[in-house]
């Protein structure tokens, strides 16, 4: 089945202006408790083995990665200090730091990095994105050599945090099943900034930081509070009250246009471009009229993006021409506008043999939808 995507739509990031010091150049402030509202509730978070917004961002707290990457998808150094890709792209070696440990005080070693890159490998819904991966070689404490079966372009972006956390292998190594560990929700031992406090399924998840990070003078934050308002009601007068910091994944335009009005309150998009979500329309290919492309082109230049964008969406969206959403490394506009025009639309359908009945109307189609809140 073909899918296309016709829209964009935009989940955007609320947070608090508290949050930020009085003056862009200002340093940051070190200590604080942020409060973050918990939209969904996690299985665990061991992000090596599971995916969802749920368990990858608190993991993203607690375990840290070979590499990370910044706002713009360049790679930067972070238990890897550096790394070689050979001519063919088939062999990665990385040079991890010294020193790094896990929040019990067992060092961070190449070991680690190969049971933890096998077990994401072996379990991700994601897995795909380890598939070249065919040997993990560790010559030495703190040196991984990756092969590959051809050269994986993404494979930089696949180190990073929250796709392939560095878990412990003293703990995880034990002969359980890596997906239903006990310690994936009690007693995590993670590498990251944050470590786990307090869980309380459907109430709270508290994180606090890790006084032994490798990364000095890291993180600035005391305490992350992931907390449970219920409904969205009660999680729109948390940010409006001040009770809450920041929230993520909101996508209701009524929502959003009111919480816009509160002076405290910032709005940023820009971290939710790669994965988008998008609105789209899925054409079954087996029957008519839509088998023939004809009719399915037509349809591209009958949507009215603008009016989508800036009516149904209040603005809070964006027209999209593909399923690669904007600003992510990989989108390029160089691909079929399907602009409105009705009146090709019409001379399209006209010239396929769907003419119009004495009704006006051509054929027709039946749209299964699941609406959401907006």
């Amino acid at each position: 089945m073909k899918i296309t995507k016709m829209l964009t739509s935009t989940a955007l990031v609320l947070i608090s202006a508290a949050l930020f010091a009085p003056s862009v150049q200002a340093a940051p402030k070190k200590g604080g408790t942020a409060t973050i509202i918990a939209t969904v509730n996690p299985r665990h978070f061991n992000a090596a083995v599971q995916s969802g917004v749920a368990t990858m961002e608190p993991g993203a707290q607690l375990f840290a990665t070979l590499l990370r990457i910044d706002k713009d998808f360049k790679t930067h150094p972070y238990l890897a200090k550096s790394w070689k890709i050979s001519d063919d792209g088939k062999t990665v070696t990385l040079n991890m730091i010294k020193g790094a440990k896990f929040h019990d005080g067992h060092d961070i070693t190449s070991e680690d990095v190969a049971f933890s890159l096998k077990a994401n490998r072996d379990n991700h819904p994601f897995k795909a994105m380890f598939a070249p991966l065919t040997e993990v070689q560790t010559p030495d404490a703190h040196t991984v050599v990756l092969q590959l079966k051809q050269a994986h372009p993404a494979l930089h972006l696949a180190l990073t945090s929250p796709l392939s956390p560095i878990i412990p292998k003293h703990i995880y190594g034990d002969g359980q099943n890596i997906k239903k560990h006990p310690r994936n929700t009690k007693n995590v031992v993670g590498s990251g900034p944050f470590m786990l406090k307090e869980f309380k399924r459907k109430e709270h998840l508290i994180l606090t930081r890790n006084d032994n990070y490798f990364r000095k003078g890291r993180p600035y934050l005391d305490k992350i509070v992931y907390q449970n308002f219920g409904q969205v009601a009660s999680q729109v007068i948390a940010m409006e009250e001040g009770k809450a910091d920041l929230i993520g994944w909101m996508s209701s335009t009524r929502t959003l246009a009111r919480l816009k009005k509160s002076k405290h309150l910032a709005q940023n998009a820009d971290h939710y471009v790669a994965i988008g979500p998008n609105n789209w329309l899925a054409f079954n290919l087996l029957r008519k009229p839509l088998s023939d492309v004809r009719v399915r082109r037509a349809i591209a230049f009958a949507i009215d993006r603008k009016f989508i964008t800036n009516v149904l969406m209040s603005g809070f969206s964006g027209p999209s021409t593909g399923p690669i959403v904007p600003g992510t490394p990989y989108y390029t506009d160089q691909v079929e506008h399907y602009d409105l025009d009705l009146k090709r639309a019409n001379k399209i359908l006209d010239d396929a043999g769907y003419a119009r009945k004495s009704d006006g109307m051509r054929f027709d189609l039946t749209v299964d939808y699941l609406p959401s809140p907006r």
